[in-house]
């Protein structure tokens, strides 16, 4: 619910309007290709703030390839006419997700604990150029675990940049921060939106003329619950903390767990396929019909050379959304990096399939 407060008659006002003599006011902003993003960045650039913005990239949500976020941060970036630098989270947000400080969302989303790791990276780069204060299109009430004042303040704590973060459109709902106090930006021309409803950006977008508004933001694969359940069987089973190798596995395919120590994945389509086999490690089986059209399977873990069982049940898998006849022994070629054989068996059928499934 959108909340509108009307500013109290003896409430200060703290603007630039005495400061013309400042050197120019520079800000980085947290730029995610959403539409609360932008608006924050185009709202200070409307109060004459010099505006460079971050992007960040996790393996969880890659805004260029379609998976999760699904925006394309260059492109709003360049309409708004404003320097991007993006910064990737790789093997150290992996680390983190493993145990997050804070904990995890309603998935397997360590939501406080990556908003940190983004607030660190934005402070760096301030530090690198020199600008003034920090900018992201947080909404308060707008996300259950990251955006309430208690998150704000956790957050803002463990990064050590009490006083330097802007939220616009819902500086009228948080206390008065040391920029607006110091007149680097004018607060009557900031916001008071709150909660999950999206009316005044959109009547925002419409101000701006934005053609076709973005949704939020919110595209991070770890709060979809059958994701998060793949995550969460990989970390568990892991001895060690993943790759970005098992993670763009999790985002493909079938996943089948059969043992603590092994799992098999199976492409649904040709062009899963053709990933399954980019993803190849020289550990890795790979298993595929013989004669019939079908999947290519990857099975990945320990000690599959000296379990028979494993490659059988593998086999049977993939014989199951093969083209084979499903009443009939049919052929599984297999390959390692050393060798290379083949088995005959039959498909599973869909109820001895159900309990391997993740």
């Amino acid at each position: 619910m959108v909340t509108l407060n009307h500013k109290n008659n003896d409430e200060k006002s703290f603007g630039p309007e005495d400061e013309k003599d400042k050197k120019k006011v520079k800000a980085v902003a947290l730029l995610s290709g959403g539409l609360d993003s932008s608006l924050a960045v185009r709202m200070m650039l409307d109060q004459g703030v010099d505006v460079e913005a971050i992007a960040i990239k996790t393996p969880f949500c890659d805004f260029d390839c379609g998976k999760g976020c699904g925006h394309k941060v260059k492109e709003v970036a360049t309409e708004l006419g404003i320097r991007l630098q993006t910064v990737y989270f790789g093997d150290e947000y992996l680390k983190m997700l493993k145990n997050p400080k804070y904990g995890y969302g309603s998935g397997m989303n360590p939501c406080i604990d990556c908003r940190g790791m983004m607030y660190n990276a934005a402070k760096k780069h301030m530090e690198k150029i020199n600008a003034d204060f920090i900018v992201t299109g947080e909404v308060l009430g707008q996300r259950p675990m990251s955006q309430n004042h208690r998150s704000f303040d956790i957050i803002e704590n463990e990064t050590n940049t009490q006083g330097k973060i802007l939220r616009p459109l819902s500086a009228k709902h948080l206390p008065i921060t040391e920029i607006e106090k110091e007149g680097l930006v004018n607060r009557k021309n900031l916001k008071n939106i709150k909660g999950r409803s999206r009316k005044i950006q959109l009547s925002l977008a419409n101000k701006y003329e934005i053609i076709d508004p973005p949704n939020a933001a919110g595209g991070c694969l770890l709060t979809d619950p059958m994701f998060s359940k793949r995550v969460k069987d990989l970390y568990k089973h892991e001895k060690n903390v993943p790759t970005i190798n098992d993670i763009e596995l999790l985002k493909i395919g079938r996943h089948f767990r059969l043992n603590a120590d092994c799992k098999l994945i199976v492409g649904r389509n040709e062009s899963e396929n053709f990933m399954v086999d980019s993803l190849y490690e020289n550990s890795d089986w790979i298993l595929y019909a013989k004669d019939y059209a079908g999947p290519v399977g990857l099975l990945r873990g320990e000690n599959i050379e000296t379990d028979e069982k494993l490659i059988t049940i593998s086999a049977k898998i993939i014989l199951r959304y093969a083209d084979v006849p499903k009443d009939k022994e049919s052929v599984v070629k297999i390959k390692t990096k050393n060798f290379e054989y083949e088995i005959s068996t039959v498909p599973f059928k869909d109820q001895e399939i159900s309990s391997f499934r993740i």
